[in-house]
């Protein structure tokens, strides 16, 4: 409990400052309405939000929903990823994945943008991670780690490829195609297929009201990133289930 808000506070930091281009370790935490520093009192994850009722000391502003949400999503994580594999190595690596896909989530939605340090850091560790014996059976060996990596990268590249040729124009960024490569490092070559296909799925009933009411078009950028993101959760959450149903 204590380490998923400590964390979802960190992750907080990094939503911000990542996009910005600014270190996420050192310099203080501080309200971007009025730029005063934030003392500790005011830092607590989630007591202090509630505290000062979702607004600065020093401006009054409100402060972001964002910051209770990443926070209390940060401690759901935490607790469900312990409560089910206890004490184990497949914890801290689920913990650092989950966190990772935290932060990517909320600044792809926001900034349309997958920060590079995040998707090859947790392509690094998902390849690396598959040299580890005695891993949870979820994890694939380093050969299906390896072509996962690189079909979940491959199959974007080509769709961002193909699109360009037919329309002289990007149809998606190669942030997601990084990201989908982080889903084939960690979880292998099955997992890829059914990710881009649920993810694609998400996102067109996201957008088809949008469509319909035509206050978007088939060209409006979305981000994507999100629903890769959801797409690995359903994946992880019932991978029997879709393998049954696909065989």
């Amino acid at each position: 409990l204590v380490l998923g808000a400590l964390w979802g506070s960190f992750a907080n930091v990094c939503i911000y400052r990542l996009p910005l281009e600014r270190g996420v370790v050192s310099g203080r935490s501080f309200c971007p309405k009025c730029n005063k520093l934030i003392t500790w009192n005011d830092n607590i994850p989630i007591i202090s939000f509630l505290f000062l009722k979702g607004k600065c000391r020093h401006c009054n502003k409100k402060i972001s929903l964002q910051y209770l949400l990443v926070e209390m999503i940060s401690i759901l994580l935490f607790l469900i990823i312990y409560f089910v594999y206890g004490i184990s190595i497949t914890t801290l690596l689920l913990l650092i994945l989950s966190l990772s896909f935290l932060i990517i989530f909320f600044i792809d939605f926001k900034h349309y943008i997958i920060p590079n340090i995040l998707s090859f850091s947790m392509m690094f560790l998902g390849f690396i991670k598959s040299f580890i014996p005695s891993l949870n059976p979820m994890f694939p060996n380093y050969i299906n780690s390896l072509i996962g990596g690189c079909f979940g990268y491959g199959i974007i590249w080509g769709i961002i490829y193909f699109y360009k040729k037919l329309k002289n124009k990007e149809g998606m960024g190669l942030g997601d195609a990084k990201l989908l490569a982080v889903v084939g490092f960690w979880f292998g070559l099955e997992s890829v297929p059914f990710v881009i296909f649920l993810s694609s799925v998400i996102a067109l009933l996201v957008v088809l009201p949008d469509l319909i009411r035509k206050t978007k078009k088939m060209s409006t950028q979305i981000p994507f990133g999100p629903y890769i993101i959801i797409g690995n959760l359903i994946y992880l959450l019932f991978e029997d289930k879709l393998k049954f149903f696909a065989i």
